[in-house]
């Protein structure tokens, strides 16, 4: 009321106006950027997550005495959680909001991260970081949600790709943190504890921040709505009433659909369905999650003969995740989809294929990721983290120079005799030999993380938005999306025991190939989007 009579007053003077209405476009602008911003934290954490775990790991299973089956339980634990949230995520957005449900899932990484801080046991680790991958998961959900309804058209698809590059931010950020500690007593304990700032900083925001407008239009809120739009649209009277009208129509449409549609063959959206599971099933199965997981015990297998060279080497991964993902953002539209997952399942095959290759030429006898021969005789139980920190304080088990006592009795016999043999060509020495090998290898796991950065990090997501109706996309993309942590949570507990039974250069040959089955069903069952319109998208599936 106030608001339109003061538009009255000042309509006599165009210049004033326009200032008006200028101050409240920046003021609104701004709200929308803070809530943004404050929202793609949720990226940030979920990366961080992600990019620290092999860090750490390397560090605990000494410390612990892990076998495979432990250290795949500490590492999926964080998969688990994100699976267990992913099933009833839905129900708790739609009922509790995206802006409270991102109140909760901060307060899951805060707990969390605090459990994980004081464990002195893997039972307490692995609950820590099930609550946390509950935590990170719901608020990944939820932040994409919340920035995509709260900003304007105009800017949707870049505020919403925010959170993808807080992500890879994130990654870059855990194996850097986890490289920084690496050579401190209890180093394990400030990576996992550095969550808690972020987490913290959403919390403090997103209090004064307003809910989601279709949230409140999903309660019958109407009226609160117009409100939260007028604020976060810079009050222009038929801006609001239209966007609200475009909501109120979205939610009408959904709620004459219902989940069983999603297996049925209107519309083809069994088949439709079905794209969407085979596309995240082939993301996962190429390797990518193990290959950041597991990063820094893999580059140990390859030459990399400390902790803290290993794990500085891995957060070259993190800064070429960033690098990669910012062309895929900024020419999506004018090179499409399709043609990134073509060259990203192409550049990741051979990368794998060479990978591979190198690995068979390696003389380190290693075939598994997961022997580490501790430097201490523990004499007592193996999972008290307690006991152990106290006979590690001032030992030599945090310095950065420990190759010979980390690798395996074989690997140690083999470089034994391997010393002092010339190489055949140019009288190179084994060490200088391997030395090749090991840069090389770094090399090829750096391609292919970009290719995946490039591609298949967003690309897949990008697909999915874009081959089910507005009708169902919601409830299809919850579907897939279950199915990808599931998926995940699978790989991830079973890599170190495949590479036990067949060897790390057989299972890169294994993703080389699942990453040229990729570029096949890519081709052939993919549709082109770029250029096109969701309902020309739509309806071409349709028919199919």
């Amino acid at each position: 009321m106030d608001r339109n009579s003061e538009t009255k007053h000042l309509s006599s003077d165009p210049s004033e106006t326009r200032k008006l209405e200028h101050q409240r476009g920046t003021g609104s602008i701004r709200l929308v950027l803070v809530a943004a911003g404050a929202a793609s934290l949720s990226g940030l954490m979920l990366g961080y997550e992600m990019g620290l775990t092999s860090g750490v790991l390397l560090q605990l299973r000494g410390l612990l005495s892990l076998s495979c089956r432990e250290q795949e339980l500490l590492v999926s634990s964080h998969l688990l959680g994100a699976l267990l949230i992913c099933l009833a995520g839905g129900h708790i957005l739609d009922r509790y909001g995206r802006r409270c449900s991102l109140l909760l899932s901060a307060a899951l990484v805060v707990g969390g991260s605090i459990l994980l801080i004081v464990a002195t046991s893997l039972i307490a680790l692995t609950l820590g970081r099930v609550i946390v991958g509950m935590g990170t998961s719901l608020s990944g959900t939820g932040a994409c949600l919340y920035i995509a309804e709260i900003s304007p058209r105009e800017r949707r698809g870049l505020l919403v790709t925010l959170y993808e590059l807080m992500l890879v931010v994130g990654v870059m950020l855990g194996f850097s943190c986890s490289y920084a500690f690496a050579t401190l007593p209890h180093g394990w304990a400030y990576t996992f504890g550095l969550v808690i700032p972020p987490a913290l900083l959403q919390i403090s925001v997103l209090v004064f921040l307003p809910p989601s407008p279709r949230f409140l239009v999903s309660q019958g809120k109407v009226e609160q709505a117009k409100i939260v739009l007028a604020r976060l649209r810079g009050g222009v009277h038929e801006h609001v009433e239209k966007e609200l009208m475009d909501i109120r129509t979205g939610l009408k449409e959904e709620s004459e659909h219902s989940f069983l549609e999603l297996f049925s063959t209107k519309a083809n959206l069994r088949s439709r369905l079905l794209t969407g599971v085979i596309l995240v099933f082939l993301q996962q199965a190429t390797g990518q999650p193990n290959i950041l997981s597991y990063a820094s015990p893999l580059l140990r297998s390859v030459g990399f003969n400390s902790d803290a060279a290993a794990t500085l080497a891995s957060t070259g991964f993190g800064v070429v995740k960033v690098v990669g993902t910012i062309p895929a953002v900024l020419l999506v539209d004018s090179v499409g989809p399709k043609r990134f997952l073509c060259g990203g399942a192409v550049a990741m095959g051979i990368s794998l294929v060479a990978l591979g290759t190198l690995t068979l030429q390696s003389h380190t006898n290693l075939t598994s990721l997961c022997k580490s021969h501790s430097i201490l005789n523990h004499t007592h139980a193996p999972w008290d983290l307690n006991e152990t920190s106290i006979s590690l304080e001032n030992s030599d088990i945090y310095s950065t120079d420990l190759p010979y006592q980390w690798i395996s009795e074989e690997s140690q016999q083999s470089n034994r005799e391997d010393e002092g043999i010339l190489e055949s060509a140019g009288g190179r020495t084994y060490g200088e030999g391997s030395s090749l090998l090991k840069w090389a290898s770094l090399i090829s796991l750096l391609v292919f993380v970009a290719a995946f950065s490039i591609s298949l990090g967003p690309m897949v997501y990008v697909v999915i938005s874009e081959i089910f109706p507005m009708g169902v996309r919601g409830k299809a993309v919850s579907v897939v999306s279950a199915v990808n942590w599931a998926t995940n949570l699978l790989i991830s507990m079973t890599f170190l025991t495949i590479t036990e039974k067949i060897g790390v250069a057989n299972v890169m040959f294994l993703y080389a190939a699942m990453s040229f089955v990729l570029l096949v069903f890519v081709i052939f069952c993919i549709p082109e989007t770029k250029g096109r319109t969701l309902e020309e998208i739509s309806k071409e599936l349709a028919k199919k």
